[in-house]
């Protein structure tokens, strides 16, 4: 079992949250400073909110596959390779207030994919994470240089991470 995750920056969170609940007829299943999440069963979808700058249109951050066993994203990760992509593995990692483990892939136009697991829960936003405004965390990405295919997956044209 899988379900599509969607990761959203909204200018304004408290607004995106009172619709996206109205939307959805449920409650964000996390929330924490700049971040709320949501666990949709029908249709199956994670829907990601995370703080974006004021009076900017809201904009895709990043997509993903959330799986429910480590075991699933090992699998992911050698299908991808095997099919040529080129991938990054992040295990153990701090990422939207979660301990998981994850393997990222870029598509045709940049947009990063992750497909990942949640361990447990964290107290930190995670320095996996793109960076949301007023973070704290560090973010080591590698390299931001040269063709889109040879970056990390995570890097994006900011020099931030993605999660």
């Amino acid at each position: 079992m899988s379900r599509v995750q969607l990761a959203l920056r909204v200018a304004d969170l408290e607004g995106s949250i009172a619709f996206y609940a109205k939307l959805f007829g449920t409650e964000p299943a996390k929330r924490r400073p700049g971040y709320a999440n949501f666990a949709i069963d029908e249709p199956p979808l994670k829907l990601v909110l995370l703080e974006g700058v004021p009076d900017q249109p809201t904009a895709l951050d990043h997509l993903g596959i959330e799986v429910f066993d480590g075991a699933e994203v090992t699998a992911a990760t050698d299908r991808l390779a095997e099919a040529g992509l080129i991938t990054l593995t992040e295990n153990d990692t701090t990422c939207c207030y979660a301990l998981q483990d994850k393997v990222w892939v870029r598509g045709p136009g940049d947009e990063p994919w992750e497909v990942y697991v949640v361990k447990g829960d964290a107290d930190r936003y995670g320095a996996s994470a793109r960076s949301r405004p007023g973070a704290d965390d560090d973010c080591a990405c590698g390299d931001t240089t040269g063709p889109a295919e040879q970056r990390p997956a995570v890097v994006d044209s900011t020099g931030g991470c993605c999660s």
